[in-house]
């Protein structure tokens, strides 16, 4: 839990993000760059915690602006205790597109979208192991 509120390892473990800017208790400027199929796409936006259930989940809310279009994203993190020390994560969202990235998104995102996934549990992987040491 203190690590997915902690923006510093946040900003390591979502991917894309190059910077986060904390703006106010729970909310961030931020700095993306993700690949959509051939095109790289820089963003610009906001990235909010909210609905937090300390221990249980958060909402992340993402609106990100680019010359490419904006990004509009809600996803509910829900954390459960499982066996011993361990934590399940899971998660559903969805993501609103405008702009070109939308035309091209459509086309790209299922891909894009499952392996921006496997990048995040890679991240939090890489990130819970250098927290614990092994």
């Amino acid at each position: 839990w203190p690590m997915l509120m902690d923006a510093e390892k946040l900003s390591r473990i979502v991917p894309g993000i190059n910077r986060l800017e904390k703006t106010g208790e729970n909310s961030y400027k931020s700095i993306l760059e993700i690949k959509l199929g051939p095109v790289k796409a820089a963003f610009t936006g906001q990235l909010d915690l909210e609905e937090i259930r300390e221990n249980q989940g958060f909402t992340l809310k993402v609106q990100q602006n680019s010359k490419l279009g904006n990004a509009h994203s809600s996803i509910k993190v829900d954390l459960a205790p499982v066996a011993g020390d361990k934590t399940e994560v899971s998660f559903d969202g969805m993501v609103r597109m405008s702009g070109m990235l939308a035309s091209m998104g459509h086309r790209v995102m299922g891909g894009v979208s499952h392996t921006l996934t496997n990048q995040f549990f890679a991240n939090m992987e890489k990130e819970l192991a250098q927290h614990t040491g092994s």
